[in-house]
Formats: C-alpha cells, structure tokens, sequence
C-alpha cells in the first residue's frame, strides 16, 4: 500500500477538483482503485504504488485545467484519465491556453481536447481546412468561433455558413412557407452558433447588414467569394460535383473550413462522398489541409464517447465480415 499527498495553494480549486457530491473523485477511485481524501489544502491518495502514480498525474491535469478557469465535469475528468493512461499528460498543459472569443454572454471559449487545439492551429495556418470527425467533438462551433474572431480581427468582411440540404431531397416543394422557411430547418444548427457568438440582435444585424450569410449550398453556385470565412456544414453529404464547385468559390482573401463525419453520409443511391473523395485529391497541397478527430475529441456527454466507440467497433466487425466471405 502506497500513499501520496499533493499540496495545492487554491482551496477553491480543491473544491472544484472534488465536484459536486464528491463525483469528480468517484471517478478517479474508481478508475485507478484509489482512495482520495482531503484535509484542507493537501490531498492525500492512497492504493497501490502505481495506481497512486497514475491518479496523483491525472490530479496535477485536473488542477491545472480548474487553475486556467475551467469548470470540471464528466467528460473532462474522463479526459484527462485518457490522456494521463495514453502518456500525453504533459500535452494536457497546451489546453485552455488561448480564448478564441467571447460569446455575447460572456462565456469564453477554449479548446477543450488536443484534437481541438489542433484544429484550432489549422484553421489559422492554412488556407482551407478540412474537419472530419464523429457527433460532439465541435467541428462546426469551433469553426463559427474562428470565424468570429477573424471577423472582429477585421481578417475577413463576411461570415458565410452553408450546408447541402440533402435530408430534404425533393420534398422542399411540399413544405409549406417560401424557400428561405424551407431550407432554414437544414441550417438550423449553424444559426445556433451564430445566436451564441453574437447574441440574437447582434446576429439579426449583421445579417440585414449582408455580413452574415447562412445559405444552402446550391446558392453558392456561380460566385466568387472574396476576404470571406466560409464554413461548409455536414460536407459528407455532398457530391464529387458539389464539392468542387464549392472550393473554386473562394476568392483573394478567403478561407473555409469544411466539416463533416465520413460514417453519416445521407446520399441518396450510393453516390460516393465529395468529402471522403476530396481529401485524397486534395492531399499534399500547401494551404490545405485535414485535421482527424476521435471519440476522445467529444465533448458532450461521457456516454457519448461510448456510443461512437461501440459504432465503431461494430463497423470493424461488420466489415471484417464482409472481407471474410
């Protein structure tokens, strides 16, 4: 039997770090087999000799995300375990470094994984980006919030946010209202991220302004867009057609981030993916380039890492299968 204690200059920190009902500790306990308990400022773990080793570093890694402001729930406790496991608790310092912007409420938003802040340092080295990655890992927020920054920074005029409306297929002309009320379910998501960063009027303003577009990506067809942030939604349900046409768009100034997930795509009669196609084409090219997100990338709740990974498991096996017969 090991011991170990910690001592931490921040009481509130410690509080923090224990959570609401003791949960945040529950989890380590039950993670490494540890008993932690606290007397003040000091906490004091106890188990066996490596178990203790690995809870004291996942501790340290939860302290200094509470020490950068961050509150601790669920997901990032289970975070942080991962990437003390895999190694990678000295990388855990580069998060929450930077605040991308404020929301209109306040709120400051960081990257809250390593394969967020990767993508984050895409996003400002490179030209064109391309976000391929499952459900919750923030592809779509974090773009919109880059945007927001490169517009207040004055590094762009426009906002442009556009999805292809494939879910609707022909049955656009049997929704009621005129086409801006049809496709504006489609793009729903993309207005909610907007109504954070710039706040309902904010966002009603520059939209009447013509600064912020949000647009199927038919309406793209025919332009050119100049010192414009582009962000293509959902690009896994494009075409090979679509997606050209939507990359010759970009004109002097420019930059788009495309997002996606490769194992959503929602085409209709087998058609092969602009997304999954693209980034082949695509490869090597200065100024272009992928960032891959996992399901340690997820941000929502912890279970949802479980769904993505017992999918992915289940898409191993299926197509193993497949390759078997």
């Amino acid at each position: 039997m090991a011991e170990r204690e910690l001592h931490f200059d921040n009481f509130e920190n410690v509080l923090g770090l224990f959570g609401s009902l003791d949960e945040n500790i529950k989890i380590l306990e039950s993670e490494y087999g540890v008993t932690v308990i606290t007397r003040g400022d000091v906490i004091k773990v106890t188990g066996d000799g490596d178990a203790v080793d690995a809870a004291s570093k996942a501790i340290d890694g939860l302290f200094s995300l509470l020490s950068k402001g961050e509150e601790l729930n669920e997901q990032n406790v289970h975070y942080v375990i991962d990437m003390t496991k895999s190694g990678q608790d000295a990388e855990l310092q580069k998060l929450m470094s930077d605040c991308i912007c404020i929301t209109a409420s306040g709120k400051p938003i960081k990257a809250k994984t390593l394969g967020q802040r990767k993508y984050i340092d895409a996003i400002s080295d490179n030209t064109v980006v391309f976000g391929i990655g499952p459900a919750g890992t923030g592809k779509t927020y974090l773009a919109v919030a880059m945007a927001v920054k490169a517009f207040k920074a004055k590094e762009v005029n426009r906002i442009i946010l556009t999805r292809p409306a494939v879910e609707a297929g022909e049955s656009l002309g049997f929704l009621p209202g005129d086409l801006q009320q049809k496709v504006d379910p489609y793009l729903r998501p993309l207005y909610d991220a907007l109504f954070e960063m710039f706040g309902a009027e904010g966002f009603q303003r520059q939209m009447e302004r013509g600064v912020i577009e949000v647009a199927p990506l038919a309406y793209m067809r025919g332009r050119t867009l100049d010192e414009s942030f582009i962000i293509l939604d959902e690009a896994q349900n494009t075409t090979s057609e679509q997606m050209k046409m939507f990359l010759t768009r970009l004109g002097n100034g420019s930059k788009a981030v495309i997002t996606g997930d490769v194992t959503q795509i929602d085409l209709p009669g087998g058609k092969k993916s602009g997304l999954v196609e693209v980034t082949k084409i695509l490869k090597n090219i200065e100024g272009i380039t992928t960032v891959k997100f996992d399901e340690r990338d997820v941000v929502r709740h912890h279970l949802v890492q479980e769904i993505v990974k017992a999918y992915e498991r289940y898409a191993e096996k299926t197509e193993g299968r497949h390759h078997g017969k």
